[in-house]
């Protein structure tokens, strides 16, 4: 099938369609787009799995580490308040871990931005070619309707003045029927009345996921960068409860992180599928769900000089139809006007009628091409397979960042915090306070000996 205007496989759809996909027997699975097979959601269920996987080694890691660290660190001599060898770069390397997470964040931001600007390309285009399909639907109706008045009240009006003469009579029989063929091959071109898929509905509902989908990356960015912020503010001022406070919001997290990883990994390649060959897939969907016939879908979706209309013959037809009811009017003004006055009331009016009707026409050949509803559909897959899909590898790599920057962090707190000096409840007191316990002793022992 034909790449819609504009759109080709980008070299990272090609890469993560290649990628080998395997069920929960590991099987081979084949990376054809097919949501509806259970092996092929089995084999996206696995890489959600691996997220999970990667999750688990890096808790059993630090938990390792950790333990190491508590249980095999050599006991410090009482009374020693000097720094411990090596607490600058521990210090110095959690730091480091933490703005390496901060500009993963960044990338995050760009890659939540990234997304969203794809789902709502793909929005526009679905709402665009629904207003194409609802100005046909209308174009049709209203003229169907204006037709059936013109046939039940200009013509019949006219049969009834020029009864006198059954030539006359019969060339405004024959423009009734030619109106009413006009009137039956233009109802065959609202092609979309009556199917149960809407675009407009499929816009709505993508827009509203994309909303909360929006919403939910910004918190979670929002709560990560408080958490670096706050881990930065509690190592410089050496405070130990802020520190342990954050390790704990860290590893929730790094739970987070790594269960955003899994879901944008998922989504990653499942699009890469899609988009390596979506022609076939929409095609039997939009079939599916419509009704339509072949010919219409295929004449839309390929859009090229191999694929006639297939409502060339109707618009054909109609035309024709149109030419002859012209024709048979300005006979009837020529032979009818001169010798029934009350004739030329209707014949304008039919007159004005057809005129509307040609207009109309002309509008639903240009609506009825191919040309629209297929460069919506290329807009669509371009902010669907291009945006969308490099927004979720840059969100990602923010994933990635995120997890490696947050383990990290979990493996050097505990160390810095360990490394602290011993606090002291009052040391930020003043001296001069007569509540500090210090400057009170002191009161107390002046009041003694006076």
């Amino acid at each position: 099938m034909g790449a819609p205007p504009g759109y080709r496989p980008s070299a990272w759809v090609h890469l993560l369609h290649q990628l080998p996909r395997a069920d929960f027997q590991l099987r081979p699975v084949p990376s054809g787009f097919a949501p509806q097979e259970q092996e092929y959601q089995q084999a996206l269920l696995l890489v959600v799995a691996l997220a999970g996987l990667g999750l688990g080694l890096s808790l059993v890691f630090i938990a390792i580490y950790l333990i190491r660290f508590c249980c095999c660190r050599p006991p410090e001599p009482p009374g020693t308040k000097s720094p411990q060898p090596g607490a600058g770069c521990v210090t110095w390397s959690c730091v480091a871990a933490l703005l390496v997470g901060c500009a993963g964040i960044g990338i995050g931001f760009y890659g939540n931005s990234e997304t969203s600007d794809g789902v709502s390309q793909l929005s526009s285009a679905l709402l665009h070619a629904n207003h194409t399909l609802s100005a046909t639907d209308h174009l049709v109706s209203e003229t169907v309707e204006r037709l059936g008045e013109a046939v039940r009240a200009e013509l019949t009006t006219l049969e009834e003045v020029l009864a006198q003469r059954v030539e006359l009579v019969a060339a405004a029989r024959g423009a009734r029927r030619q109106a009413e063929a006009v009137a039956q091959q233009f109802q065959g071109l609202a092609f979309w009345r009556g199917v149960p898929l809407s675009p407009l509905q499929v816009a709505e509902e993508v827009s509203f996921v994309e909303e909360y989908r929006w919403l939910a990356y910004v918190l979670l960015l929002l709560l990560e960068l408080l958490v670096y912020l706050f881990t930065l503010l509690g190592l410089a001022k050496q405070s130990k409860w802020l520190v342990m406070v954050m390790t704990v919001m860290s590893l929730l997290v790094l739970v987070l992180s790594w269960g955003s990883m899994g879901l944008e990994a998922a989504a990653a390649v499942g699009l890469s599928d899609f988009c390596s060959n979506p022609d076939t897939y929409i095609l039997n969907l939009t079939q599916e769900e419509t009704g339509l016939s072949p010919d219409i879908l295929n004449y839309y979706f390929l859009c090229n000089q191999a694929v006639s209309s297939p409502f060339q013959q109707r618009l054909t037809l109609s035309q024709r139809a149109l030419t002859n009811i012209h024709s048979q009017l300005q006979g009837l003004e020529r032979e009818a006007a001169p010798q029934f006055p009350s004739a030329q009331k209707p014949l304008s009016s039919l007159e004005e009628t057809l005129n509307v009707t040609e207009g109309n026409f002309h509008q639903l050949v240009a609506l009825l091409h191919c040309r629209g509803l297929h460069k919506d559909y290329g807009a669509a897959l371009r902010g669907l397979c291009e945006d969308a899909l490099e927004g979720l590898l840059f969100l990602l790599l923010f994933s990635l960042l995120s997890a490696g920057a947050l383990a990290a962090a979990l493996c050097s707190l505990p160390r810095a915090w360990a490394l602290f000096p011993p606090s002291d409840d009052y040391d930020d007191t003043d001296d001069d306070d007569p509540f500090n316990p210090q400057e009170s002793k002191r009161f107390v022992q002046w009041q003694s000996s006076i």
